[in-house]
């Protein structure tokens, strides 16, 4: 059976976080469960404990200025992601050394299975995309960048 999911599917309101500032990848991370947890009422030291220890498994930093942190979260009743575009690049243990400023953060029910995988999939493709990366780089404000994301279209996962 296909499946297709699209970015405005998992974004809600909120999740655009524009000119975000952080000092390195454990306080960025720190700041997006804060974030993510108090819009999904979630507890935020689990959540950011979850993602911390994705991030000691490998680095979410997936190159070319860009991390994708995941987390499958218990309770959480659907697939959840949220956008942050840095002020500045931090560093981020990136498979290409190069420092982050475009983070998406996804998070997914444990149970999820393939919805977790067809989202990672979504978000991976548009990120891979320079011009767009560059759009949403050069975007001012929450609402420019939102109107970016929902702009993708559904990828289509078997």
């Amino acid at each position: 059976m296909n499946k297709s999911i699209a970015l405005s599917e998992i974004l809600g309101l909120g999740a655009v976080i524009a000119g975000h500032e952080a000092q390195d990848k454990k306080s960025l991370l720190q700041d997006l469960a804060s974030h993510a947890a108090q819009a999904l009422r979630l507890e935020e030291y689990g959540l950011f404990d979850m993602l911390w220890e994705r991030e000691k498994l490998g680095s979410t930093g997936v190159g070319h200025g860009i991390a994708i942190p995941h987390a499958r979260v218990p309770g959480l009743e659907s697939v959840q992601g949220f956008f942050a575009q840095m002020k500045a690049p931090i560093p981020f243990d990136s498979v290409d050394n190069q420092a982050v400023d475009i983070v998406f953060l996804l998070l997914a029910p444990e149970e999820a299975g393939a919805d977790h995988l067809h989202a990672l999939a979504c978000i991976s493709r548009a990120l891979r995309d320079q011009a767009f990366c560059a759009k949403l780089r050069d975007a001012q404000g929450q609402d420019s960048i939102m109107l970016l994301l929902r702009s993708v279209e559904a990828v289509k996962a078997a």
